[in-house]
């Protein structure tokens, strides 16, 4: 827990951030076609990802008197109505600038907080661990965990040595989602999806076991409709899903939005994407089926099923994308922006549907 600090005249949110940690050092790599997740140190990462109320949280601290300096907030938070969460009112009072919205359409269990932040860049993310590893409130948001110098643009760097949260590599994310050692008579090794299990989920909000938020059936998760409908919010709750998260506890790495990973760290022009909701199958041909999930691309509506070939784990992509009506974004503290294994047969342009989760340091304070 973090005190409450005072920002302007108004008191910020403090943000508790929950994890597990990711034990069983020293685990083989997948090697069932994408050859990811040894890691061998112990390490924590999100619980979940992070939410639409802690960025808002995070938007009101670091930036309280509606700047929005280095593009922190995208106002596509508030008009994309299909995964909108934060609206910005410039007459509020300093502080108070940003404010969770409801989902819109009809509510089916959703809240207004604690869906997955969207629309977030490389950039954006990076500073939200910038913010956390500074403790929250007034902390700076160009150094920390990353040194920034205002960039939006450009490689990303690698992450300060000692810093308390930043983005996950892919093995780091992978492993959290995947990776079991009680499998193969306790040799260890990896679930099709990250809701331990090798058999395509169902999509049922609550405590049954593995389902997750996709179009499985031809059916939105959220409203078990068949029709898209742009008015619709089709984000469900982080751990919604109660009775499917990953061994080590994580939730939603198969399902709902994508998330952004830090490859293996090093600088470079782009990073990786664990594709919105795509789940793993089987092998297929030498590679893997993936389940794609539900995703709004103007009109097209739903990806289906389909075989997936030619796509890794997390495919590069750059740092800083352009930000059009398509894009949704996803951001979770000490983890890569979430986004289970692949996706389509070519990476998303825009960043609507990323998301991040936060990697913590070992030894770094709990916050």
């Amino acid at each position: 827990m973090v005190a409450c600090l005072l920002i302007g005249s108004a008191v910020a949110t403090p943000i508790t951030y929950e994890e597990v940690t990711v034990g069983n050092p020293g685990n083989a790599n997948d090697t069932g076609g994408t050859f990811n997740g040894a890691v061998n140190y112990a390490y924590q990462i999100g619980k979940y990802d992070v939410t639409i109320g802690q960025y808002a949280a995070f938007l009101n601290a670091a930036d309280p008197n509606g700047t929005n300096p280095n593009g922190i907030y995208n106002s596509s938070m508030e008009t994309d109505l299909t995964i909108a969460g934060i609206s910005y009112t410039s007459g509020a009072s300093a502080g108070s600038k940003y404010s969770v919205i409801g989902p819109s359409g009809t509510a089916y269990g959703q809240t207004g907080a604690n869906r997955p932040i969207t629309y977030v860049s490389w950039f954006d993310a990076a500073r939200f661990a910038n913010w956390m590893t500074n403790g929250q409130g007034a902390g700076s948001t160009e150094t920390g965990a990353y040194t920034l110098g205002d960039a939006t643009s450009g490689n990303a760097v690698a992450a300060n040595p000692g810093a308390a949260f930043y983005i996950p590599t892919e093995n780091q994310w992978y492993k959290a989602a995947y990776y079991d050692p009680t499998l193969n008579s306790g040799a260890g090794g990896y679930y099709a999806y990250a809701t331990q299990s090798d058999t395509a989920p169902g999509n049922l909000i609550g405590s049954t076991a593995n389902q997750a938020n996709y179009a499985a059936g031809q059916l939105f998760s959220v409203s078990q409709s068949g029709t898209y409908d742009a008015n619709q919010n089709y984000l469900t709750d982080v751990g919604a899903f109660s009775g499917s998260g990953s061994f080590y506890g994580t939730f939603d790495q198969s399902g709902n939005v994508y998330q952004w990973n830090d490859l293996d760290g090093t600088p470079g022009s782009s990073r990786g994407l664990e594709p919105f909701a795509a789940l793993v199958i089987s092998r297929w041909a030498g590679h893997r089926k993936v389940l794609c999930p539900v995703v709004f691309l103007g009109n097209r509506g739903r990806e289906r099923l389909l075989p997936r070939s030619r796509y890794t784990l997390s495919s590069p992509v750059p740092v800083n994308r352009s930000r059009h009506r398509d894009e949704r974004r996803s951001v979770a503290g000490g983890h890569p922006a979430s986004t289970p294994r692949g996706l389509r047969q070519q990476p998303h342009t825009g960043d609507e549907h990323r998301s991040v989760r936060c990697r913590r340091r070992e030894g770094a304070a709990r916050q």
